[in-house]
């Protein structure tokens, strides 16, 4: 029978299970929100030296700030008392590699029609940067828009930098 990556992570949650500790609060100890991309190559735990239970982490492709993003931060915030909120993008991005017109496209070329979102594609990762953290600070909805700080991570040297 083929052993597959689903079964090798089944058996790691279950050793995972046997050493579980006491549980942490939902409300996170550094009252800290991360976003960042999905790329795996982004350990958000180790590059800023976090525990299970710091901080919310929202990941998705690109890091992008999307309607679904601020709902999540809305919820951090309000509900979950989070007060501070970093966003990383970084280089070699995969978004930075299409052509929004050009996938939506080939998309719709493919199924038959577009896609009803947006892939949030970009060329320049620090202006993305900027309009993510200014697209954070003028969302009405977050009682805590002051303490948003946006970064830039260096896949190559792991290096993390504010946007230029």
């Amino acid at each position: 029978m083929p052993h597959s990556v689903v079964d090798e992570l089944l058996y790691e949650a279950r050793l995972y299970a046997a050493r579980f500790g006491q549980p942490h609060s939902v409300v996170p100890d550094k009252h800290l929100a991360i976003v960042t991309c999905m790329d795996s190559r982004i350990d958000v735990f180790g590059l800023f030296g976090l525990a299970i239970g710091d901080a919310h982490i929202i990941r998705n492709a690109g890091g992008i700030v999307t309607d679904d993003v601020l709902r999540s931060l809305v919820l951090s915030q309000r509900v979950l008392r989070t007060r501070e909120v970093i966003l990383v993008h970084h280089t070699d991005c995969g978004l930075q590699q299409i052509h929004e017109a050009e996938f939506r496209e080939k998309l719709r070329a493919d199924v038959g029609e577009p896609p009803p979102y947006e892939f949030g594609a970009f060329d320049d990762v620090d202006a993305a940067v900027k309009r993510a953290i200014q697209r954070v600070r003028e969302h009405k909805f977050l009682p805590s828009r002051d303490l948003v700080h946006g970064f830039v991570y260096e896949v190559k040297t792991g290096v993390l930098r504010e946007p230029h």
